[in-house]
């Protein structure tokens, strides 16, 4: 079996779905069909609740409407019989009676779970019957059936495989198995999901549970790319890369990819592909456990980062200063990027600032602590195990004319991260697409 994952922008519209239907139909392997909630969706659900949490009510049933109002448009675009098409109205106007009937309850945590899991549920359900009406047998399988996470939140893999497997079983004459991404249940029962880039995350699971040959991921960019096309040119898919690497680049800015979706799959050695829904023909790019490449493999940048300075002369050689410093931040639940240390000070970066005043305060208590803000981490990902002579030398040397705050280099054979200002960010990717890739770059323009 292969499970094939598609995005928001693969279902966005009806044109959308029907690239998606050919794509699965033209999948010979028996496969399960994981989707994520139809582009823009999920955030008028979460506009919607924040609605009903402020008491607006009027403005809740508005957001609710005009939402029904798409989604009856799609039908219309969709289904090509009438038959089908009373199907589906009947279906949404029952998926937004209840909606309707969730906005009379008292704002909480898990009314704002149940309402966001709708967004799965539609798009299932409308890409099934679209499939029944081509005639395609399919079965929909609720991810709210199998998906069972932790009071942590956390997926319980073994109860997922238990779960999942009877059903599989079940219909083993099925060619065809279409369930929701994102969405899952707590180990009580309460709805719950996988946070925002879940279905990534649901396919990996699920991969893992029956023991897949292939998770793929369509999006809709052809694979990964060796730097950000948004802000460089002469960018390149990449071919093959390993489950490192990959990890590094989803976490340090590469947004093709959640960087716990690669973690089910790396642990059972599935290889992961990503393809794209609009050039289906494109190669995309193959992530698995080992490659065969050596060196620098991409290029990517993290924004929205704050570097935090704790220097005294008193405290910092003392034993367990360190571990006092990163106590704060656990306390905090802030998570720390890079780190690096000298005789007299520790630095520090964060990518989220919603404690940083309460973190500041308590850092004073060990020494002077400097801030500053709106900086970026770029990262250069590659297989540098064989730690081969020249590769920081050439990274410094593409960087020679942009200030570097910080370097973090030797903590995994997969990464270089260094800190720059934000306003330098575009002139370092391209300075390192240029000094590192161009050996690269000047092979495809021959190509072409």
């Amino acid at each position: 079996m292969v499970v094939l994952k598609f995005g928001g922008t693969s279902v966005g519209s009806a044109k959308n779905i029907k690239k998606v239907v050919e794509i699965i139909t033209n999948t010979p392997q028996k496969k399960v069909v994981v989707l994520s909630a139809v582009s823009g969706t999920t955030n008028t659900l979460m506009q919607i609740f924040k609605a009903i949490e402020q008491n607006k009510e009027q403005e809740s049933v508005a957001l609710t409407s005009n939402l029904k109002v798409s989604y009856l448009s799609l039908i219309d675009e969709l289904f090509r019989t009438n038959r089908y098409r009373k199907k589906a109205s009947v279906f949404i106007n029952k998926e937004f009676n209840f909606l309707l009937q969730q906005l009379k309850k008292a704002a909480n945590l898990l009314l704002e779970n149940t309402i966001l899991a709708q967004g799965e549920i539609l798009s299932t359900n409308l890409v099934q019957l679209y499939l029944e009406e081509r005639c395609v047998s399919t079965r929909l399988i609720s991810a709210l059936d199998f998906m069972e996470v932790g009071t942590d939140n956390e997926p319980n893999a073994l109860k997922i495989k238990e779960n999942i497997l009877p059903i599989i079983n079940q219909n083993n004459d099925e060619k065809i198995f279409i369930t929701q991404g994102f969405i899952c249940k707590k180990n009580n029962g309460d709805i719950s999901n996988l946070k925002r880039g879940g279905s990534d995350y649901t396919a990996s699971l699920i991969g893992a549970a029956i023991g897949a040959r292939e998770i793929q991921i369509w999006t809709d960019i052809n694979g990964m790319h060796n730097n950000d096309p948004r802000f460089v040119e002469n960018t390149f898919s990449i071919e093959e890369i390993s489950f490192d690497e990959a990890a590094e680049l989803a976490y340090f800015g590469a947004k093709i990819l959640h960087p716990q979706s690669l973690i089910p799959a790396k642990e059972n050695n599935i290889p992961v592909l990503l393809k794209n829904t609009f050039n289906p023909l494109s190669k995309g790019t193959i992530i698995k456990n080992k490659t065969a490449h050596k060196g620098f493999t991409a290029v990517a940048a993290k924004d929205g980062i704050t570097v935090l300075k704790i220097k005294s002369y008193r405290m910092l050689m003392a034993y367990g200063f360190l571990k006092k410093v990163f106590e704060v931040f656990e306390k905090n639940q802030t998570s720390i990027d890079m780190i690096t240390t000298s005789e007299v000070a520790v630095s520090l970066t964060i990518d989220n600032n919603l404690k940083i005043n309460k973190i500041i305060s308590e850092l004073q208590q060990y020494g002077k602590v400097e801030v500053d803000y709106n900086l970026t981490i770029v990262c250069v990902a590659g297989d540098f195990s064989e730690n081969k002579e020249g590769t920081t030398t050439k990274v410094f040397n593409a960087l020679k004319n942009i200030p570097i705050r910080m370097v973090s280099y030797g903590g995994s054979n997969y990464n270089i991260s260094l800190l720059v200002k934000n306003s330098d960010k575009i002139t370092a990717l391209k300075a390192l697409n240029e000094g590192l890739f161009e050996e690269k770059n000047l092979l495809l323009e021959a190509t072409w």
